[in-house]
């Protein structure tokens, strides 16, 4: 699908559910990652997320316009645009819009794979009492808790969580 054609979708789903015209630019935006598409304050244009229409289809990209349209009729009129208004809300579900978008495919399978945490070891010098923390601690700074004395990094460990 081209701006174009996109564009052309968007004036008609105006037209057909809002009864209202589109009269800014709607077109695909390759930079957008974590979101179906935004709506701009300043031009009023609608940008959308490519990937949406590739991976998720026709109905997907169409709900996420009806969406964003909610964001511009609203705007414009001067009332509640913002997810958690009224107003928004009432015309979501008069249109049929999603409040959210649909999660990506490939999104679930990377954040699958990021679930490794690190963890760093300390142990104190004195008592030989161990740490684990996420974060690194400033050893010059913060001693042992039990005997005060002085800590040293031991290691440092990478877990798969769920494993």
């Amino acid at each position: 699908m081209t701006d174009q054609e996109l564009q052309n979708l968007v004036r008609n789903i105006s037209n057909d559910l809002f009864h209202k015209q589109f009269k800014h630019k709607a077109f695909f935006n390759p930079r957008l990652r974590t979101t179906g598409g935004r709506y701009m304050l300043n031009s009023h244009n609608i940008e959308i997320n490519r990937k949406y229409f590739t991976q998720l289809g026709q109905e997907e990209l169409i709900a996420i316009i009806k969406h964003e349209l909610c964001h511009y009729h609203l705007h414009l009129e001067g009332k509640g645009y913002k997810h958690q208004d009224k107003d928004f809300k009432e015309l979501l579900k008069q249109v049929g819009a999603p409040r959210f978008c649909s999660t990506l495919p490939e999104e679930t399978k990377t954040k699958q794979r990021s679930k490794r945490q690190k963890f760093l070891i300390y142990q104190c010098s004195s008592c030989k009492l161990t740490y684990r923390r996420k974060r690194s601690i400033n050893t010059t700074k913060y001693v042992c808790g039990k005997c005060r004395g002085k800590l040293v990094k031991v290691k440092e460990i990478v877990e798969m969580e769920g494993f």
